[in-house]
């Protein structure tokens, strides 16, 4: 059974790389919108959340599972 993962909601499959359900690989389309929000990256942040001052890690979840963020310290 290959891995599946999700990318920005999007379901991804392992198969000679990380591809999309529909067969188009993870790096090549690094604009898909999120399934959540419909927005895609900005400046490498989930553009619902936008930027959030002290934090290690953030997610809006995608629609997928709940969100979660990371203070430092």
């Amino acid at each position: 059974m290959p891995a599946t993962s999700y990318n920005r909601g999007h379901p991804i499959v392992y198969n000679n790389g990380w591809r999309y359900l529909d067969n188009i690989l993870v790096e090549a389309d690094p604009d898909r919108p999120c399934v959540r929000c419909g927005k895609p990256l900005i400046a490498g942040r989930d553009a619902c959340l936008g930027y959030i001052p002290n934090v290690i890690s953030v997610c809006c979840g995608h629609g997928v599972e709940e969100g979660f963020i990371k203070f430092y310290g």
